[in-house]
Formats: structure tokens, C-alpha cells, sequence
């Protein structure tokens, strides 16, 4: 082949970085922005906190669920960086196209809200903006490459996040 031939791509993802650190990265960004800047306090009781921040982990933790039990059952290895060999718009796949970067998100968010440490939920949209240009812009190139107009009406069809 010569320098000026395409070379070809691989059969995956160019997601290079684990998607569920940047949400890890997040929290701990939050706990020491809690302890060493001003803190953001959630003005809530305790109770209400750790029982609504229970509740978003919870959704998230079956968000997650859901969508490896989906992969498992369709024999896909969940992990971006994997080939996918069909499209998964089953299930949860019905009304998120990423449920399970939404469900870390909803464990983000619990953790902060449960914790009562706003800086953990001020660092949930730039996590997001984080998972999009990593990881979900690089799922949807090789995805529209390797499956064309059948993904493309599925994107068209289910919202990337809810």
C-alpha cells in the first residue's frame, strides 16, 4: 500500500481512555475542590440527601444494568474500545443511545447530592462534555462507518443522552 492509500481502520472505537474514570476523576475533583476551595453546600437536610442522592445512584447503578445485561445477552463486550457487532436498540437502547454513561452520570450526580457537596455536581457537565469528545464522538464516527443508514435512522430515533 502506498503512503497516499487510506490505511484501514480498525474494527473499533477510537476511545482510548476508560469512560467511567473521567466520572471517578470528577468526584475526586469534587472532594478536594470541597475540602481546599470554597466549599458549594447542598442546603438540604441530611436525611432528604442521602436518601435523593441513594435514589440517583441507584437509577444509574440500573441504567447500568440494563445495558451490559443487553450487550451480555447479544454476546458484545461492553467496553468502547471493542467491535461492536450489531447495533443494541433494544430495552433501555429504546430511549438513550449511551445508557450506561448516563447511569455513571446519575451516580455522579447521587454521590454529590448524597454527600451535599455541590462542586461534585458543578463537575458533572464539563464529565460530560469530557465522555462526548473522548468517547461518544468516537463511538458515533465508527459506528456510522461500520453500519451507515441503519445507525443513522437509530440516531435519528433515540436521543444520545435521554
Amino acid at each position: 500500500m502506498s503512503s497516499s492509500e487510506p490505511s484501514e481502520l480498525p474494527d473499533a472505537a477510537a476511545v482510548r481512555f476508560p469512560p467511567p474514570l473521567v466520572y471517578l476523576l470528577a468526584v475526586i475533583a469534587g472532594a478536594l475542590l470541597q475540602a481546599f476551595a470554597p466549599p458549594l453546600r447542598l442546603d438540604v437536610a441530611r436525611g432528604a440527601r442521602i436518601a435523593l442522592g441513594a435514589v440517583l445512584s441507584l437509577l444509574g447503578v440500573a441504567l447500568m444494568a440494563a445495558a451490559i445485561g443487553l450487550f451480555r445477552r447479544t454476546g458484545q463486550d461492553p467496553t468502547p474500545w471493542k467491535t461492536t457487532p450489531e447495533i443494541v436498540s433494544t430495552g433501555i437502547y429504546r430511549w438513550t443511545r449511551n445508557p450506561m454513561y448516563v447511569g455513571m452520570a446519575l451516580i455522579q450526580a447521587g454521590i454529590g447530592v448524597g454527600w451535599g457537596n455541590g462542586w461534585i455536581l458543578a463537575l458533572l457537565p464539563p464529565a460530560l462534555l469530557v465522555i462526548y469528545v473522548s468517547a461518544i464522538r468516537h463511538e458515533e464516527a465508527y459506528l456510522e462507518r461500520k453500519f451507515g443508514d441503519t445507525y443513522l435512522r437509530y440516531k435519528r430515533s433515540v436521543r444520545r443522552w435521554l
